[in-house]
Order: structure tokens, then C-alpha cells, then sequence
């Protein structure tokens, strides 16, 4: 069989991703067009369709390893297959990250080959039940609630808005005086650049993706934006968020308001992962999340 022939990824893709990852019901906040595009230079994210399943390679620091397919489940032994004969076939080693429980399931009971299939803690999803995060009720929640009380105090005039074209040249110029500002703290995280084009990539394009944001406004500038979009049946995932330093309670006055404002109707909100930050990890903790969206990675043994 002749090499899979992946290519890269372009905006007017979106239809036929969205197709797959609509078909079924995936919990990983990575399933979806908007998180695959943002990330597609930094990871070198390529794609391809054959035989009615979709594959993913990318790349991370000389790391080549491929997201599981999607397609229907009859089809997902053939798949691990084909993906076997094209790590063969181009000389590199077998590796698969970001799998679902379900799909880690599968390779398990995959009789053509043994995998190692590890639980991936740093890129566990955290999800929270939306009402949780716009009520923030209880003891607790008392220190969020504290928190967003005390931003409300100190800035009575700050002001919700959905994201419009207006808004995102705002975004824009305020992100990038953020983020001159982390590049100074943090000279050595080549993280931060990609974040950054990623984020600002997303903004150009904001209608295309079909995307939900919102921002706070204190005297007509933008404190704290974010945005994200609907994952599954019952869960929307917040794909960006991100506030100026200098205003304390920014970052919780802008979680509460986007999920009261935005996404009330769903059940729950995927936060992503922390990606073994430990900072990021106790902040994503202190929120309580209700569950965690287990990812794994496989080898060959």
C-alpha cells in the first residue's frame, strides 16, 4: 500500500474535520478544527482522509507521532494498522499521543501488534459543571467568590462584551504588551511566541471558526479576553484565556462572565490541560473540577 499522503493544514478544511469530529462523541478539548489549526505550525500538524478515516502527524522538538483516527469504530482496527505500515514504511518509531479512553481501549484489544499504553496526567483535560463556575456557590468556591466580589468593588465600571470585530483589534494590541512582558520573565520559553501568533492567527479569524468570546472592558480597554466554542453535545471548551496582570481579579471576573454569558446551556466546561505547569495546575484545581478527561500515549513494546 502506497504511503499516506498527509498535507498541510488550511482554513477551508474546517468543513470536512468538523464532519469527524461531530460523528461521535469525543471529550479530548484537541478534537476540534480551531485547536488543530492554532497549533498546526509550531507541531507541524498534517492531515490526510483515506477510506473514510481521518489521520493526524505531527511533531514536537524532532518528535514524530501521529493523534489517534476518527472514523467510525468499525473501521478503527484497520486504522491502528495502517498507521503501524506508515510509521514502517517512512523508518520512524510507532508513537500515538493524546488517545481517549475509549480509543486506548482499542489498542488494547488490537491483536496485530503489542502497544505500551501510558496515562498522560500532564495533558488531562479538566471539566467543570458550568454552574458551578457562574454561581461559584458554597464554601468552596468561597475564595473565587471573594475574589470576583472584590473586582466588582474595585472596578464598578468594568463592563462584559461579546467579541466582535471592534474588540479584537483591542485584543490584539493588548496581548501583545502581555506577552512583551512574559518574553522579558521568561527569555528561554519558546511557548510563549507560538501561544501568541496562535492566539492572534485565531482573532483574524475569529468568524471563520465559528468561535464565542468575550471580553472585560475597564474604561473602554480590554482587561481580560477569551474564547472557545461548543466540543460536544453537553460540554463547551474555553480554547484561550488570558488577562492583564495588573488588574487583580481580571482572570476570574472574565471565567464567570464568559460561561454565564456564553455558555449557561451547557453542562459542562473543558478547561484543557495544564500541561504539568505546576502554577497552572493548582489554579485549574482550585476551581474543583467534576471530572478529568483522561489522554494517553502508546508505543510499540
Amino acid at each position: 500500500m502506497s504511503i499516506i499522503e498527509f498535507k498541510p493544514l488550511a482554513k477551508e478544511d474546517k468543513p470536512v474535520l468538523d464532519a469527524f469530529f461531530q460523528a461521535r462523541y469525543y471529550e479530548n478539548s484537541h478534537f476540534n478544527f480551531t485547536n488543530l489549526y492554532m497549533w498546526r505550525n509550531p507541531y507541524h500538524i498534517m492531515w490526510a482522509v483515506e477510506d473514510g478515516v481521518l489521520y493526524f502527524r505531527a511533531e514536537w522538538q524532532g518528535e514524530l507521532f501521529a493523534l489517534q483516527p476518527f472514523g467510525p469504530k468499525e473501521k478503527m482496527p484497520g486504522a491502528i494498522q495502517r498507521l503501524l505500515d506508515w510509521f514502517k514504511e517512512i523508518g520512524r518509531p510507532f508513537s500515538i499521543s493524546g488517545i481517549e479512553k475509549s480509543f486506548a481501549q482499542e489498542m488494547e484489544r488490537f491483536e496485530g501488534a503489542d502497544f505500551l499504553v501510558e496515562s498522560d496526567r500532564d495533558n488531562a483535560d479538566y471539566v467543570y459543571r458550568s454552574e458551578d463556575l457562574i454561581q461559584l456557590a458554597g464554601r468552596k468556591f468561597h475564595s473565587k467568590k471573594n475574589h470576583l466580589n472584590s473586582f466588582r468593588k474595585n472596578y464598578a465600571e468594568a463592563e462584559y462584551l461579546p467579541i466582535t470585530e471592534e474588540i479584537v483589534t483591542q485584543c490584539k494590541l493588548n496581548i501583545n504588551g502581555w506577552y512583551k512582558l512574559r518574553a522579558h520573565e521568561q527569555p528561554d520559553d519558546l511557548f510563549i511566541a507560538a501561544e501568541r501568533e496562535a492566539i492572534i492567527e485565531v482573532l483574524n479569524n475569529f468568524e471563520d471558526f465559528g468561535l464565542k468570546g468575550g471580553a472585560i472592558l475597564v474604561d473602554k480597554r480590554v482587561v481580560a479576553f477569551t474564547f472557545g466554542e461548543q466540543l460536544n453535545s453537553d460540554t463547551a471548551v474555553i480554547h484561550v484565556e488570558k488577562a492583564d496582570p495588573e488588574v487583580r481579579g481580571a482572570y476570574p471576573a472574565i471565567n464567570q462572565a464568559f460561561v454565564a454569558h456564553a455558555w449557561a446551556e451547557m453542562t459542562y466546561i473543558n478547561r484543557e490541560e495544564d500541561m504539568g505547569i505546576e502554577g497552572l495546575r493548582k489554579a485549574k484545581e482550585s476551581y474543583r473540577p467534576v471530572k478529568m478527561i483522561e489522554k494517553f500515549t502508546a508505543v510499540l513494546k
